[in-house]
Protein backbone atom coordinates (compact mmCIF):
# COMPACT_ATOMS: atom_id res chain seq x y z
CA UNK A 1 0.00 0.00 0.00
CA UNK A 2 1.66 3.25 -0.56
CA UNK A 3 0.54 6.66 0.48
CA UNK A 4 1.21 10.16 -1.29
CA UNK A 5 3.95 12.19 0.50
CA UNK A 6 2.49 16.04 1.20
CA UNK A 7 5.43 17.26 -1.27
CA UNK A 8 3.72 14.80 -3.99
CA UNK A 9 0.08 16.35 -3.34
CA UNK A 10 1.09 20.14 -2.95
CA UNK A 11 2.85 20.14 -6.49
CA UNK A 12 0.67 21.94 -9.11
CA UNK A 13 -0.69 19.56 -11.99
CA UNK A 14 1.56 19.47 -15.01
CA UNK A 15 -1.15 21.15 -17.02
CA UNK A 16 -1.48 24.51 -14.40
CA UNK A 17 2.54 24.38 -14.29
CA UNK A 18 2.22 24.72 -18.47
CA UNK A 19 -0.10 27.92 -18.03
CA UNK A 20 2.08 29.79 -15.46
CA UNK A 21 5.20 28.70 -17.89
CA UNK A 22 3.25 30.82 -21.25
CA UNK A 23 1.66 33.74 -18.93
CA UNK A 24 5.26 34.30 -17.91
CA UNK A 25 6.62 33.99 -21.11
CA UNK A 26 3.54 36.24 -22.79
CA UNK A 27 4.41 39.07 -20.13
CA UNK A 28 8.28 38.35 -21.27
CA UNK A 29 7.92 38.65 -24.59
CA UNK A 30 4.97 41.54 -24.54
CA UNK A 31 4.94 44.10 -27.51
CA UNK A 32 4.63 47.20 -25.89
CA UNK A 33 2.44 49.57 -27.67
CA UNK A 34 3.68 52.17 -29.75
CA UNK A 35 2.51 55.18 -28.20
CA UNK A 36 4.60 57.22 -26.36
CA UNK A 37 5.53 55.50 -23.21
CA UNK A 38 2.42 53.17 -23.90
CA UNK A 39 -0.38 53.02 -21.21
CA UNK A 40 0.39 55.10 -18.37
CA UNK A 41 3.96 56.11 -19.89
CA UNK A 42 5.07 52.70 -17.84
CA UNK A 43 6.37 49.54 -19.59
CA UNK A 44 5.70 46.23 -18.20
CA UNK A 45 7.35 45.38 -14.88
CA UNK A 46 6.82 49.18 -13.71
CA UNK A 47 9.92 50.36 -15.69
CA UNK A 48 9.43 54.24 -17.29
CA UNK A 49 9.11 54.57 -21.21
CA UNK A 50 12.12 56.16 -22.74
CA UNK A 51 10.62 56.45 -25.59
CA UNK A 52 8.05 54.80 -28.52
CA UNK A 53 8.59 51.19 -28.55
CA UNK A 54 8.81 49.45 -32.31
CA UNK A 55 6.51 47.45 -33.21
CA UNK A 56 6.76 44.14 -35.13
CA UNK A 57 5.37 45.52 -38.61
CA UNK A 58 3.41 42.37 -40.17
CA UNK A 59 3.02 43.87 -43.80
CA UNK A 60 3.10 41.35 -46.31
CA UNK A 61 5.55 43.90 -48.61
CA UNK A 62 7.87 44.64 -45.67
CA UNK A 63 8.60 40.86 -44.73
CA UNK A 64 11.26 40.40 -47.25
CA UNK A 65 13.02 43.71 -46.43
CA UNK A 66 12.61 42.86 -42.59
CA UNK A 67 13.79 39.21 -42.96
CA UNK A 68 17.10 40.76 -44.61
CA UNK A 69 17.32 43.25 -41.75
CA UNK A 70 17.30 40.00 -39.42
CA UNK A 71 19.62 38.34 -41.10
CA UNK A 72 22.30 41.04 -41.98
CA UNK A 73 21.95 42.29 -38.51
CA UNK A 74 23.07 38.77 -37.27
CA UNK A 75 25.62 38.75 -39.79
CA UNK A 76 26.91 41.93 -38.57
CA UNK A 77 27.19 41.11 -34.97
CA UNK A 78 29.48 38.14 -35.72
CA UNK A 79 31.41 40.07 -38.00
CA UNK A 80 32.20 42.14 -35.13
CA UNK A 81 32.90 39.48 -32.86
CA UNK A 82 34.88 37.99 -35.26
CA UNK A 83 37.11 41.07 -35.97
CA UNK A 84 37.54 41.95 -31.78
CA UNK A 85 38.89 38.24 -31.73
CA UNK A 86 41.27 38.57 -34.82
CA UNK A 87 42.85 41.91 -33.49
CA UNK A 88 43.22 39.99 -29.73
CA UNK A 89 45.04 37.48 -31.61
CA UNK A 90 47.01 39.92 -33.21
CA UNK A 91 47.73 41.58 -30.07
CA UNK A 92 48.53 38.20 -28.19
CA UNK A 93 50.91 37.01 -31.41
CA UNK A 94 49.27 33.78 -31.57
CA UNK A 95 48.95 34.31 -35.78
CA UNK A 96 51.96 34.21 -37.65
CA UNK A 97 52.51 37.23 -40.37
CA UNK A 98 50.37 35.05 -43.45
CA UNK A 99 47.59 34.48 -41.29
CA UNK A 100 46.93 38.00 -40.23
CA UNK A 101 47.17 39.06 -44.16
CA UNK A 102 44.12 36.33 -44.73
CA UNK A 103 42.36 37.74 -41.84
CA UNK A 104 42.61 41.36 -42.74
CA UNK A 105 41.64 40.66 -46.54
CA UNK A 106 38.60 38.08 -45.32
CA UNK A 107 37.49 40.79 -42.54
CA UNK A 108 37.67 44.30 -45.20
CA UNK A 109 36.16 41.79 -47.94
CA UNK A 110 33.12 40.85 -45.76
CA UNK A 111 32.98 44.38 -44.61
CA UNK A 112 32.52 45.44 -47.87
CA UNK A 113 30.04 42.48 -48.68
CA UNK A 114 28.21 43.72 -46.14
CA UNK A 115 28.00 47.31 -47.41
CA UNK A 116 26.78 46.09 -50.98
CA UNK A 117 24.25 43.96 -49.15
CA UNK A 118 22.74 46.76 -47.26
CA UNK A 119 22.95 49.03 -50.05
CA UNK A 120 20.94 46.19 -52.18
CA UNK A 121 17.83 46.38 -49.66
CA UNK A 122 17.99 49.84 -48.54
CA UNK A 123 19.39 49.74 -45.20
CA UNK A 124 22.08 51.59 -43.77
CA UNK A 125 24.57 50.06 -41.41
CA UNK A 126 22.50 52.21 -38.48
CA UNK A 127 19.42 50.44 -38.94
CA UNK A 128 20.97 46.97 -38.14
CA UNK A 129 21.47 48.51 -34.43
CA UNK A 130 18.64 46.71 -32.25
CA UNK A 131 17.85 49.01 -29.27
CA UNK A 132 17.63 46.41 -26.56
CA UNK A 133 15.88 48.92 -23.83
CA UNK A 134 18.12 49.51 -20.20
CA UNK A 135 21.01 47.16 -21.85
CA UNK A 136 21.30 49.81 -24.68
CA UNK A 137 22.36 48.95 -28.28
CA UNK A 138 23.20 45.23 -29.45
CA UNK A 139 26.08 45.89 -31.58
CA UNK A 140 28.88 48.83 -30.07
CA UNK A 141 29.55 52.12 -31.44
CA UNK A 142 31.98 51.95 -34.61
Amino acid sequence: MTTATPAASAAPAPSARIGEVAQAAARAFDLLPAGPGGPGGRRPGGHAASGPAQRLRTDPDSVERDLMKLVLTLVELLRQLMERTALHRVDEGDLTEEQEERVGMTLMTLQERMAELCEQHGLRPEDLNLDLGPLGTLLPPR
